[in-house]
């Protein structure tokens, strides 16, 4: 399943109706997230059922598409699940005890409430809230797939407006790529966005740091308005505008670097950084959450499989204190930018771990294999990999997901 979305042209009468939904879907998962935590034994589909008895006890509950409110009733049920699976896992820390939703930003629609016009150039809403029809901007063409394959239909509401998206059930169309026949590895950091295995290097855009002055004017602003006035809802709307502005610079950097990543090499190894422990050290977080290594990951993998190519994601331990000549450990702190070792190698730090990575990433596929004294490297010259892309693929396929959305 992936997703494709739209701009909607709204007229004044529209915002309403659709914030309304959007309030309506926030006040039903709120309240069955209540009724969970006040009953014993409450699953999925009591919830679904609970939907209906809130329709009838609220009138602006039942103007919502019954599928819209079991809709906002299985994100409540997801957010549940989520909870106990990470109680059985074991997850130290806070395990995501389901909360409140304070401020939702979009409303679900699911087979029903929602109809495509001939042209799929618009969408109409059939549900009392009396939302209407909506005219869609964007460059997708919907007239490949059947709304039988349409699942989920989401309304979004953004700094710049209101976003239709459609999650459609379909195969992804691949994109035939003539081989490379090259492998590479890519290492992570600050400094440089990736220093890969053949010691070319892409510099960190830090996009939040070059739009800090701009956005800490914008703060200012807001702060000196009074609160609940339209100037401090415009000064708002203002500084959102600008944080999405950043968030979209940051997707398209990713998104493009990975295709350009993947089409020019048929094996990429990349490190399986948990983004989520290293932000904990608060000198970093900021640096590397403006980064975005985890999109560019995700998006590395959803290319591999777009693409036909192998992406592998490889433990980071040790990567950076392992000589890639010898083998043996140099220690060294991160202000310590060179590896150097006794057996005479002299490289960049990043360069010296790319190169293990991708190493690490051969020997997990199985095209190195360790001997007594020394290492065998199969198919593989000069840093130059001849793969036979099916059988990778079929070895690979439980470390690659496809991208949540396109």
């Amino acid at each position: 399943m992936f997703v494709f979305e739209f701009k909607c042209v709204v007229k004044p009468k529209q915002y309403t109706a659709i914030e309304e939904a959007i309030r309506t879907s926030q006040f039903i998962r709120n309240k069955c997230l209540r009724y969970w935590m006040d009953s014993k034994g409450i699953n999925g589909y009591d919830l679904n059922k609970y939907t209906a008895k809130l329709a009838k006890e609220f009138s602006y509950a039942n103007k919502l598409n019954s599928t819209a409110r079991q809709a906002s009733a299985e994100r409540c049920w997801s957010a549940i699940a989520r909870f106990f699976d990470n109680c059985k896992k074991k997850v130290s820390g806070k395990k995501g005890f389901p909360r409140f939703k304070k401020n939702q930003r979009s409303v679900e629609y699911k087979k029903s409430g929602w109809a495509l016009s001939a042209d799929r150039n618009k969408i109409t809403f059939t549900d009392k809230n009396k939302i209407g029809t909506l005219k869609l901007i964007g460059t997708r063409d919907l007239h490949f797939y059947q709304s039988e394959q349409i699942q989920r239909v989401r309304l979004i509401k953004r700094a710049d407006g209101f976003y239709c998206q459609f999650c459609i059930s379909s195969d992804l169309a691949k994109e035939e790529v003539k081989p490379t026949g090259k492998c590479v590895g890519i290492d992570m950091g600050l400094n440089h966005f990736y220093t890969d295995s053949n010691g070319e290097k892409v510099d960190n855009p830090r996009y939040l740091r070059k739009s800090e002055k701009s956005l800490k004017r914008l703060q200012r602003r807001v702060s000196r308005k009074v609160k609940g006035s339209k100037n401090r809802i415009k000064a708002i709307n203002r500084l959102g505008r600008k944080h999405l502005k950043v968030s979209r610079q940051r997707k398209d950097f990713a998104v493009k670097l990975a295709r350009c990543v993947m089409k020019s090499h048929d094996f990429v190894a990349f490190e399986d950084l948990k983004v989520q422990n290293m932000v904990k050290n608060h000198r970093l977080a900021k640096s590397i959450n403006d980064a975005g290594w985890y999109l560019f990951r995700e998006w590395l993998k959803y290319f591999a499989i777009k693409f036909g190519k192998v992406a592998v994601p490889v433990a980071p331990h040790y990567t950076s204190q392992e000589c890639s000549s010898c083998g043996n450990k140099v220690k060294k702190s991160l202000s310590v930018r060179t590896h150097i070792c006794k057996c005479g190698t002299l490289l960049d730090r990043d360069e010296n771990a790319a190169i293990n990575i991708l190493m690490k990433a051969l020997k997990l596929m199985g095209y190195i294999s360790n001997t007594v004294g020394h290492t065998e490297i199969h198919a593989c010259g000069e840093m130059t990999l001849y793969l036979n892309l099916e059988t990778a693929l079929k070895q690979g396929s439980s470390m690659m997901q496809e991208s949540p959305r396109l």
